[in-house]
């Protein structure tokens, strides 16, 4: 119970739930002895803190409007007061009403730049798309997946079919969260955390119907989040690792030492996609300007997968993203603020025209909503499938004045000098996104000495990568 009273409490508090106590009490949360094995990575980092080496520990939550609910913040607590000696980054990026046919799009400027430790993941929608996700996630990152079976609905059945073997996509929800989920979990090595089971079970111990913890008929109610939390909260697992864990080999360190120096400088031969740098305690002085990068022989600025976009503005006054994703184009970008603003569109939002402008190259073209446009400067691709104005004026029907403004940025994925100044234990990123490989890191400069060095990280995604991050919306490298 104490558990229980905890995480409310602020929330408590704060008038936006009622206390814990006023719920039944989960009987059972299922058999806990196999949960969490696929995140022990992540748990390990948080449970291994200490005043004197703080872990930074990464958490995305990610969906569409029911991981937008009041429970992942129940979780957030918790997670806190469970390891409050660990600096906890914690996000919830998820956007109402985008199943995953959509959010395998956003998740090209939400989810892989973030690059997060754990990601708490639910979605609805295309299974192919939820594969392609998770599948992306794996190559793409060191991140731990907990996946979430869908919770019960009201038009859900508690004696629907659970057997595996005898399940098609025919029967939908039993098929998606006893035979795809399961499968899907275990080829990509991630957490399935079987909240529909756990959620079955409370309704039978307490005589409740589905209905009874929703809002309508899917979302969740004050007792549907409070039974959600303590559900994920269950899978926050903290276990004995053996010392030839497979999660071990995903992010590794290589001490710098006196020996490491060559001429001045440092080079760094790894495999993965991203390279930390760990600083030594305390304040660290000295001029730290005037270092210079190569990765593959190459300045950062040369390397086409070292640039992400973020997500573009939202639609009127929501979280809704105009653009589902802007696509790289074959010039090679730079870092810089976009902006698109639309012309006369259509009532429905479904025709209109465009024009694009960088805050560096200027004036890039017009376009039209209908048909796929390329940027003068061959650095953007808008396909006419990502646009998201007309889903979001159906759903929110709010008209667009002309002239309307989009915004988004290119920004890169290094730093030549990610942290001056470190904290207990500092860290930073000097550079990711790179392909999942074998590369050469050199550093160089008369400031180099001055960042207190003490160890590189390097981060290997589990799965090898399928597609190619360096390509262009046309499939060109």
């Amino acid at each position: 119970m104490m558990l229980r009273l905890f995480a409310f409490g602020a929330l408590t508090a704060a008038g936006l739930l009622p206390a814990a106590d006023s719920f039944p009490p989960v009987k059972s949360l299922g058999d806990t002895s196999n949960r969490g094995p696929a995140i022990q990575r992540a748990m390990t980092l948080l449970d291994s803190s200490a005043v004197e080496k703080k872990n930074t520990v990464r958490i995305l939550f990610y969906g569409q409007s029911i991981t937008e609910q009041i429970w992942w913040e129940i979780v957030k607590e918790d997670l806190a007061g469970r390891f409050p000696a660990a600096v906890q980054e914690v996000e919830n990026r998820a956007i109402g009403g985008h199943s995953a046919q959509l959010l395998h799009k956003t998740a090209e400027a939400d989810l892989y730049p973030f690059y997060p430790d754990l990601v708490v993941f639910h979605v609805y929608g295309d299974h192919n798309r939820y594969a392609d996700i998770i599948r992306r996630i794996r190559e793409r990152t060191t991140a731990e997946v907990i996946m979430q079976t869908d919770h019960m609905a009201a038009a859900d059945k508690l004696d629907e079919p659970v057997d595996a073997a005898g399940l098609t996509p025919a029967q939908w929800n039993p098929w998606m969260n006893y035979a795809f989920l399961p499968d899907t979990a275990r080829k990509y090595g991630c957490e399935l955390l079987p909240v529909r089971d756990i959620w079955k079970q409370y309704l039978r111990d307490h005589s409740l119907s589905p209905r009874q913890l929703l809002k309508d008929d899917v979302h969740l109610n004050e007792h549907g989040n409070y039974l959600m939390s303590e559900i994920v909260k269950s899978a926050f697992v903290v276990k004995d690792a053996p010392q030839d864990a497979a999660w071990r080999s995903l992010v590794k360190e290589v001490p710098v030492t006196e020996a490491s120096w060559k001429n001045g400088g440092l080079s760094l031969t790894f495999e993965g996609n991203r390279v930390d740098g760990v600083f030594g305690t305390g304040a660290i002085g000295g001029n730290v300007s005037g270092i210079t990068m190569k990765i593959d022989g190459k300045a950062p600025e040369q390397i086409r997968q070292l640039y992400t976009f973020t997500r573009t503005t939202g639609y009127s006054g929501t979280n809704w993203p105009c653009l589902l994703r802007v696509q790289r184009g074959a010039a090679q970008l730079q870092e810089e603020d976009w902006t698109l603003s639309i012309g006369r569109t259509s009532d429905d939002c479904t025709n209109f025209t465009f024009a694009v402008i960088g805050s560096k190259t200027g004036p890039d073209g017009i376009g039209s909503s209908t048909k796929k446009f390329v940027s003068k400067s061959g650095r953007l691709v808008i396909d006419p499938e990502d646009w998201n104005l007309a889903n979001c004026h159906k759903v929110f029907g709010r008209k667009l004045d002309d002239g309307f403004r989009i915004r988004w940025k290119s920004q890169p994925m290094w730093n030549t000098a990610p942290l001056a100044r470190g904290p207990v234990l500092g860290r930073g990123t000097f550079v990711q996104g790179l392909s999942n490989g074998k590369h050469t890191l050199e550093l160089s400069g008369e400031g180099l000495r001055a960042m207190g060095l003490t160890a590189f990280r390097v981060y290997r995604p589990p799965f090898p990568q399928t597609e190619d991050p360096a390509a262009d919306a046309s499939g060109s490298p």
